[in-house]
């Protein structure tokens, strides 16, 4: 079943909402398939496709936006569906990511709702199942990713393969290309991560902040922003001038999102974010913002910070003096300054493309929403 495309001759605005109800309707549709699938095999597997279905349906697409004025910007027709299914292929990749990190991350929460390990784990503790709730959540929540990572890589094949659409092979080969670095960047950056919280404390202070910088850039920059609008060009035939101009306004980008995330992690309004206060401190996120407070800090607060950052029980009290830490250290001002200078610097590489008016102003609104969002 086919998405109903994106009207020709529609205004930026209007394109905006086309492309999101036809990604909508391609995941819907795709998914569909799925859970007929699942169905055959057996009916307690619905689960599966149920989760992942709850968590494509949510978000703000804008992987999947970047992409399509990506295909606009090289000249791609806005009724091509080729890259609404390209941005279905983003979405299924990002929910697999997020139910992954949430495992890793140890995080309850999603979006205000339960995270999908923990919807599992609650789902064997009302079943009254045998053996231990939070192993199955686990479990359960690993496999839903594995399998939203092979819907993802069979959504994309579809439009690799030109059965979308008539891609030239050129364009196609280039996408395929930066498709699988982003899968391959996303998990060594999720894994320096990892690493970095479980060794951070024994490393020099003073390359942390380099460390978290690489993070950022690996882990979520790249797959968040630089690749989804360099994908959309590189299906339409971008030449290399206009993809290394769209990577230079969209990295930069990335982090200074990525260093936004960072922000709410530890300062956000849990009522809009959607996670705790604090979040990330009992996570142990050693991000730049953290990075920054022990270069900046006094040797006590240094310690502190050092002691804490990670633990599980952390109470209110501590949090609130691990945030004031970050405020009057200075790193939560310098953090706003790392955000405001890539901003500038995003949006002067995005000055200097020579693209339609109607693109320019979609790629600004998409990235201004990035680094001033509250969510």
């Amino acid at each position: 079943m086919n998405a109903t495309p994106v009207p020709s001759g529609a205004t930026p605005t209007a394109e905006h909402d086309a492309f999101i109800a036809a990604v909508a309707q391609q995941l819907t549709s795709f998914l569909a398939e799925k859970h007929e699938l699942l169905a055959q095999i057996s009916p307690d597997t619905l689960t599966l496709i149920e989760s992942i279905k709850t968590l494509v349906t949510g978000g703000k697409r804008m992987r999947a936006l970047l992409c399509y004025w990506g295909w606009r910007g090289a000249g791609g027709a806005a009724d091509a569906e080729a890259v609404v299914q390209a941005g279905a292929a983003l979405e299924l990749f990002q929910a697999a990511a997020l139910i992954h990190d949430d495992i890793i991350d140890r995080s309850d929460t999603r979006r205000g709702g339960p995270s999908v390990h923990r919807q599992f784990s609650t789902l064997h503790s009302q079943s009254s199942w045998a053996l231990d709730d939070e192993r199955f959540g686990h479990a359960a929540a690993i496999l839903t990713g594995d399998l939203c990572l092979s819907l993802s890589e069979e959504m994309f094949s579809r439009v690799a393969s030109g059965s979308a659409g008539s891609l030239s092979p050129a364009a196609a080969a280039r996408a395929r290309a930066v498709f699988n670095v982003m899968r391959t960047e996303v998990m060594a950056g999720q894994y320096l991560d990892i690493l970095e919280e479980v060794s951070g404390p024994s490393k020099p202070h003073g390359t942390a902040v380099a460390r978290a910088s690489a993070i950022i850039r690996y882990k979520s920059a790249k797959y968040s922003s630089e690749h989804p609008l360099v994908l959309g060009g590189a299906l339409a035939g971008a030449d290399e001038n206009l993809l290394a101009g769209y990577s230079a306004f969209a990295l930069p980008l990335g982090e200074a999102f990525q260093l936004r995330d960072d922000v709410l992690g530890v300062f956000g309004d849990p009522a809009t974010t959607g996670k705790p206060a604090g979040d990330d401190l009992r996570e142990g996120k050693r991000t730049v913002l953290v990075g920054l407070t022990i270069d900046a800090a006094n040797e006590a607060d240094a310690a502190f910070v050092d002691a804490n950052l990670g633990r599980q029980d952390l109470s209110d009290e501590e949090i609130a003096r691990l945030c004031a830490i970050m405020v009057d250290s200075g790193a939560l001002a310098n953090t706003e300054a790392m955000i405001s200078e890539l901003s500038e610097r995003a949006f002067s590489g995005l000055a200097r493309l020579n693209l339609a008016d109607s693109v320019a102003a979609a790629l600004s609104t998409l990235g201004h929403a990035a680094v001033s969002r509250t969510s």
